[in-house]
Parts: structure tokens; sequence; C-alpha cells
């Protein structure tokens, strides 16, 4: 039977641009109850003030967390019809964008001047501080699915996917990613001193280089802007390798995840990214192959079984 997209189409259409991922928690929380009963093990839910828009799922005796952050890139209204970016977004002049602000639901485009500088075109003044995300657009043929915001709905439909079989683990929706973070330390200290938890995969997405071809199998990363243990990702190298499965080997000098976050806060938490890569990154058009997509899911799978 062929694979049904439909809960990554969803994913992509909910509002949820760094700082403002409340919707995204509702819909998780609410797929979790509506969808959870039917997973092979049922998790411990840890959500509320205490983790501010963040998810925690927790399935028996967890020796492995998987970090997926929920948020997205997008824009905040500021003075005189200019945007500010939230994140780095990439589009061409015209991209239509949609929010909602105390006026009512809002759809607009971005424009770019001579100077570029940003702003939005629309038939009325927009609030300040309201936060604009780009419009969805869903294209899926047999081989890719085509939307804004597969960073990191992907990451996070992985996730959620992942949820189904999962025995053993932690599975950690974040924020703020897109945004420079801010919610991995406190996310961390939680699960290192709950759970004593010591190792982490990064759920997210990367790109297609000369060197990344779309179609080949799934990303494991060896480095980005962040440097993780060379002895853990060796260890994941490892069990990939044993795995039979199809995956290929990323190394790039920029770039970040919830990985960097990991690495920089205080509890010695070994974490290594594995994602499906994508081309036209934070644009409205991010493409991935289908094949990258499900492979990813079978190769987190098999090392959660594991790790």
């Amino acid at each position: 039977m062929q694979e049904s997209f439909a809960l990554l189409k969803k994913l992509c259409s909910i509002h949820a641009p760094s700082g403002n991922e409340g919707a995204m928690t509702e819909f998780l929380l609410a797929y979790i109850h509506e969808h959870g009963h039917r997973w092979k093990h049922q998790p411990a839910v840890f959500a509320g003030e205490d983790f501010q828009d963040c998810l925690v799922l927790v399935f028996g005796k967890p020796r492995t967390a998987v970090f997926a952050h929920i948020d997205s890139i997008g824009f905040t209204v500021r003075y005189n019809r200019q945007l500010v970016r939230i994140g780095s977004p990439h589009f061409e002049s015209g991209t239509e964008l949609v929010g909602h602000d105390r006026q009512g639901a809002i759809t607009c485009t971005v424009q770019v001047d001579d100077e570029s500088h940003w702003h939005y075109a629309a038939t009325r003044e927009l609030d300040r501080g309201t936060d604009l995300t780009f419009k969805p657009k869903w294209i899926e043929d047999e081989v890719s699915v085509q939307c804004c915001y597969m960073d990191n709905r992907l990451g996070v439909w992985n996730a959620l996917r992942l949820c189904e079989t999962l025995e053993h683990g932690a599975v950690v929706f974040s924020c703020w990613e897109e945004h420079g973070g801010g919610s991995v330390p406190y996310l961390a200290r939680f699960l290192w001193e709950r759970y004593g938890i010591r190792q982490a995969l990064i759920s997210d997405v990367t790109w297609v280089t000369e060197g990344v071809p779309a179609g080949k199998g799934p990303v494991i990363s060896l480095r980005d802007s962040g440097l993780p243990r060379r002895r853990f990702v060796d260890k994941i190298l490892s069990m990939a390798e044993a795995s039979g499965l199809p995956y290929q080997r990323e190394v790039e000098g920029t770039g970040g995840s919830d990985g960097t976050e990991l690495q920089k806060q205080p509890y010695p938490i070994d974490w290594c990214f594995s994602g499906p890569p994508e081309e036209n990154v934070h644009s409205p058009k991010e493409k991935v192959h289908k094949a990258d997509i499900l492979g990813n899911l079978e190769l987190y799978r098999y090392l959660m079984e594991r790790l």
C-alpha cells in the first residue's frame, strides 16, 4: 500500500513560527489524544507551563531522546509596512504570506525594494508584532513532496510515526530552533535529571548538495557548525552499516540544529543528526524525495530499538 503523507500535509499547514508555536503544540496534544491509544506502547506526556510550548513524550525506560523542533521561519510586522525576519527565510518578491491579527485573517505578499528592505503589500495596515508565514501550497507526485516548512514538519512527522512502535525512549518537541534556540537546555536538564538520558538523535532536515543527492537515502551528519562527539557518531554509523539500510554521510561547516544547543548545554548528552535532504531550503518550495523520508523513519526505528 502506498504511504499516505496526509499527516505531513497537515503539519505543513499549521501556523507556528518561532516564538509562537502554541498552535502546533495544541495540534500535537490533540493528535496524541486521538491516535496514541493505537500505539504499541503508551507514553507519559509532559506539557504545560513548566515546558512552555514544548512537549516531551517518555516511553518505557528511556535511554535515548529524539529531538524535533516544531517551529518554522517567518516574518514579524514592524512599522510602515516593514517586515522583520524570523530565522532566515528565502523567497522571491511577491511571495504570498498568511497570518492573523486583531482585525482578522491576513493574506498579503512580501516585497523587496531596491535597497533590499522587506515590506508587505496588503489591502489594510497590519497590527504591529503580527507574525506571518508562507502560504502553504502542497505539491505531491509519485517521487516527492513539496511545500513550505518541510523544515521541520518532516522531523515532527518522523517523530510522531516513530511513536507508533517505540518501546523505550523519549520524544522531544522543542521550540525556537529557527531563531537561535532557547528551549533545549531546560529540556536537556529535565531528561538528564529525571531519566539520566545521555544520548540523542536530532530529527530534522538538511540540504541537497553536490555530495548529498536526493533519493539516495537519509543523511547522517558527521558535522555542521557544531561538532558532535566522534565516538558517538561512529557508533551511529556502525549501527547504520549493520542495518543494511541506505544512508548518506554529510560534512558541512555551516548550519545547525537542536544538536548545536545540546552541545552547548552543561549536561554530558551526546547527539547525532539524521534526516532527509531537501531542495529549496527555507523557501515556500521545500522539496523532499519520498524514499528519503521513509528511509529515515526506518533508520530511526532501527536505531531506537538498539541504542
